[in-house]
């Protein structure tokens, strides 16, 4: 079968496109899958270091488009998993106009017969960076966080999104939850979210520090079989490859009769 392609978009920066490419796309090669990641954030290229690759690179997708490699010369494999997850990074030091939809409809078409899962990091906004990602995606994996703004900026991509009427329904990630706020009546849970959102929920990543440290050292966090965070984006790649799977219970402890005083007082 060829390969789905995924972008993974938000619409707002900093809400954790990069870190969930990175982990469910290692993820997907940890379940035996051949995956190519794809970084289309040009002038800012962090894909490659949160998956450790970022010492490799001898070409990007610029030079692919412009000639100057070829697309296997381009694409960087990760050695811990042979030949199952590859990168095509970004160009750090390009217009961002280089790249256009059909340029990247064009790399996607010819990675199709060799990958099973092709994911597209999709760089913050809704200009031409978010236009070529799209023009290259069967569906895409929308990423929020429980504040008011990244929400808002959620559903207006998830308004463009169905615009280009993609084969593959749109999914949601919710990213940095946290229980207490929830038991605490401070943060929305998350499937109110998704039910505000009117997305199908994949999945969702618990707030852990963890991952700024897995970051730092391009160790996704998924390898670390102790980390909430790591056992989130596990459980979101399962459902990705297998929808029958459960979504992971949300552990939200209820505040007690002192916590509910104090917190008055």
């Amino acid at each position: 079968m060829p390969a789905i392609s995924l972008v993974i978009t938000s619409g707002k920066g900093g809400v954790g496109k990069t870190t969930a490419t990175a982990n469910i796309g290692t993820a997907l090669a940890m379940l035996g899958k051949r995956v190519c990641v794809m970084d289309l954030d040009l002038g800012l290229r962090n894909l490659d270091i949160m998956i450790g690759l970022g010492n490799r690179i001898l070409y990007d997708v610029v030079d692919v488009v412009q000639g100057r490699a070829t697309l296997h010369q381009a694409l960087v494999k990760d050695t811990r998993f042979e030949d199952r997850l590859v990168l095509l990074p970004a160009a750090q030091n390009a217009d961002k106009n280089v790249l256009t939809p059909a340029a990247v409809r064009q790399i996607v078409a010819a990675l199709r017969s060799e990958f099973d899962y092709i994911l597209i990091d999709c760089p913050a906004g809704i200009e031409q960076g978010f236009r070529n990602a799209l023009a290259g995606a069967d569906g895409a994996l929308v990423v929020t966080t429980p504040e008011i703004s990244a929400m808002s900026d959620a559903d207006r991509v998830i308004g463009l999104i169905e615009a280009y009427k993609m084969p593959i329904a749109p999914r949601l990630i919710v990213n940095r939850v946290q229980a207490a706020m929830i038991a605490a009546g401070t943060s929305l849970d998350v499937a109110a979210i998704a039910h505000r959102l009117a997305l199908s929920l994949l999945g969702y990543v618990v707030d852990d520090n963890a991952i700024i440290t897995a970051d730092n050292r391009g160790e996704p966090i998924v390898f670390d079989t102790q980390s909430p965070a790591g056992t989130c984006f596990r459980n979101i790649t399962d459902r990705l490859v297998d929808p029958h799977v459960p979504l992971l219970p949300l552990a939200i402890k209820k505040p007690g009769f002192w916590q509910k005083l104090f917190h008055r007082g």
